[in-house]
Parts: C-alpha cells; structure tokens; sequence
C-alpha cells in the first residue's frame, strides 16, 4: 500500500533532474479581502521583470505606540494528490484551524494546485512523485487563515510552467502572497508594517540558496521594500533519521540540499529578523543566533495520503512568533500537535513535540539552544 497507510518508509522524494521546460509566470495586482488586518501581494522583480508596492489595506490598529506583529507558521502542507483527494479537503485544517491566528501565517506548499496532467515523472518511475490538487483549494488555505505560501521547493515545478501558472493564479485569487519561485519575494503589510518574504531551496527552478550572490541580491531589494525580512528555507536531508542540524552540506539520493546551519547564520547576518525552515519531513532543534530565532524545520503539517507519519514523523505543530517594528523577538510560543494513524493532525495535549525538540536543540546547539519552557513558551 501507499500513501499514509502504507508501512513505514522513506518520505517521497522528487526527480534528481527535472526535465521540463519553464517559463516565470508573472501574475497581476489582486485587490485582498482578508478577515484580518493585513494586506498582500507577491512581488515579482528581476531585469525582465517589474516589482509592484505591496498592497495596502486599511489597518485597524489606531495606537500610536510601537507596533508588535505576531506569526504563525507551520511546515509542509499537503492536501492530497489528483485523484486521490479527502472526502471533506476542508477538514484536514478544521482541528488546527485555531493555532494559526495571527496577523501574518505562513505555510510551505508542497505541490502544485493545477489540472494539468503532464508531469515531471516518467510513465513507468516508481521513485518520482509529483504532487497536484484542483486551484479551488487555494480557498482553503485562506479559509485556514494562511496569508502567504512557499513555492521554494522540490514539488513546486512537477506540473510544470502551467502547474505553476495555475497554482500562482489561484493563490492569488484567493487573496494569499505566493513567495519562492525565481526572483520572487513575498510582500506582506499589516498594521503599516510590510514584511519581505525571501524564501529559497537549493534548486534553480526557485530562488536558490546555493548561489551566494543570488541570495545576497533578493536580501538586498527585500530589506529595500520592506522594513522586517522573514526567510524562509526548504532544505536539509529526509526522513526520520534527519532531525539533527549536521553543520555541513546535507545530501539527499546524491542531491546537494545546501548546509541549513550556514545558510541560517547568512541570513541573520545579511539582515532577516526571523529564519524558518522545512524540508526534512521531521522537526528539527531550534537556535538563536545574535538573538534572533532559527527554526530548522518545521516538519509536514497537513498530509493526506502522502508521507510517513511514524515515531518522531508524527510530531508537528505551530510555531507563533512576535516580533517589534524594528524586527527584535519580543515573545513566542509552539503550539503542539500530533499525527493520526488516518494522516489527520490533531492538537496534542500531551506536548510531546517539545521534550523531543529541545533534546536535538541542546544537542546541537548547545549554550545557543532555543528551548521550550513547560507552558509551549519560547524561552528568551
């Protein structure tokens, strides 16, 4: 069997190479109703492309006192793969939904929303997975209340350029910033505050974290058009043997996927107030480095039918961060959550996601460990 009862295995994994021929899809202003506070839009900008302010929504905030603003976000999400799809799609967020309040939530895609059949994998591979769910469900992951999505990673290129032209389409349909394909940076305001969005993969369908320079250039125009900076990072090996940060270039089936450690530690130097990541399917510890948090990986979050969900794979949960105007840690908290045999996720009571967090936090970090206090608290 397949998919979330099957035995345990390794995680699905893309094509090493994907032999498909892409075009950047750059896609217009939308206007966003969102129930909150907040305004959005992707920005899109190289030498062949045009960046557009981010739009502005009226803000409900009246204080003139310094503006905190508060995040959600959790790892990676997916809702199935075409034909295989829930019953009820709107019920694999409805049990978490109330986790992910905040002014800005954050997810990372993986997978393309398309109905386009054409893709990356062979007819006969039985090692190529290639992820895809109707554009209608970009409606509910605004329903859940995401504000903006990753598309920096190794499934966002498996329909190719018209999977990637429909899943932009409906992501912006929907009201939700769609951040990581080649040059994009997501743009979000809330409360008079924009925040960039630079997200990356160690791959050259996305903005890629291997090119140094690349990566220095969207810091550089992120930090000109917004005053705080979040990168995001899908890297690092897979599976349950992979929740440890190893200090070196991590490699997957022979596929270079870039040193998380290092390319953190950049990120907080070239000016990003807060580091997240995903990628290795597992959650992994947590650091502060010059007294900004670095999330190593968020693990999956929502997964019908599509990974392991065995021993430490099971554990998840949301990551809620405040942060100043200015981008200093004010607060922040993990809420914990936990894997059901059937693939639903569920809030967990017992909290077992955070003893196993800290343990790989101590154990790599050491003195620099970003712990979780007894109440889910972040400890300062």
């Amino acid at each position: 069997m397949v998919g979330r009862h099957a035995a345990p295995r390794a995680p699905r994994r893309r094509a090493p190479a994907l032999a498909v021929s892409l075009a950047l899809v750059t896609v217009g202003a939308v206007a966003l109703f969102m129930t909150r506070p907040s305004a959005t839009r992707t920005g899109l900008g190289s030498s062949a492309t045009t960046t557009v302010a981010p739009l502005t929504l009226p803000s409900t905030t009246t204080t003139t006192s310094p503006v905190a603003l508060t995040f959600a976000a959790v790892g990676d999400t997916d809702l199935g793969d075409t034909p295989l799809l829930p019953a009820v799609p709107s019920a694999e967020f409805a049990p978490v939904r109330p986790l992910l309040h905040a002014d800005i939530s954050f997810a990372n895609l993986e997978g393309t929303m398309t109905t386009a059949t054409a893709s990356k994998c062979g007819v006969r591979s039985t090692s190529c997975y290639a992820f895809r769910v109707p554009p209608s469900y970009a409606q509910l992951y605004r329903v859940a209340g995401f504000t903006i999505v990753n598309s920096a990673n190794n499934h966002s290129y498996d329909f190719g350029s018209t999977g990637v032209a429909q899943t932009s389409a409906a992501l912006h349909a929907a009201g939700i910033v769609q951040a990581g394909l080649p040059t994009q940076i997501g743009y979000v305001t809330t409360h008079g505050v924009t925040v960039a969005f630079v997200d990356v993969a160690p791959y050259y369908l996305t903005n890629n974290m291997l090119d140094a320079g690349q990566f220095a250039a969207l810091m550089k125009r992120a930090k000109a058009h917004a005053r705080l900076v979040v990168v995001y990072m899908h890297t690092g090996a897979e599976g349950s043997a992979a929740d440890h940060v190893t200090r070196q270039s991590e490699y997957y089936f022979g596929e270079n996927r870039g040193n998380p450690y290092a390319f953190a530690h950049t990120a907080i130097d070239l000016g990003a107030s807060l580091v997240l990541g995903s990628g290795p399917h597992v959650w992994r510890g947590m650091e502060w480095y010059k007294k900004h948090l670095i999330v190593y990986s968020m693990g999956d979050f929502t997964n019908y039918e599509s990974f392991s969900t065995y021993g430490n794979l099971s554990l998840t949960g949301v990551v809620h961060v405040t942060l100043s105007n200015s981008g200093t840690f004010l607060r922040g908290d993990v809420a914990a959550a936990r894997f059901q045999p059937n693939g639903l996720v569920l809030p967990d009571a017992s909290h077992a996601l955070w003893p196993f967090v800290n343990t790989l936090s101590r154990q790599d970090f050491g003195s620099s460990a970003a712990l979780i206090g007894a109440s889910g608290t972040i400890l300062p």
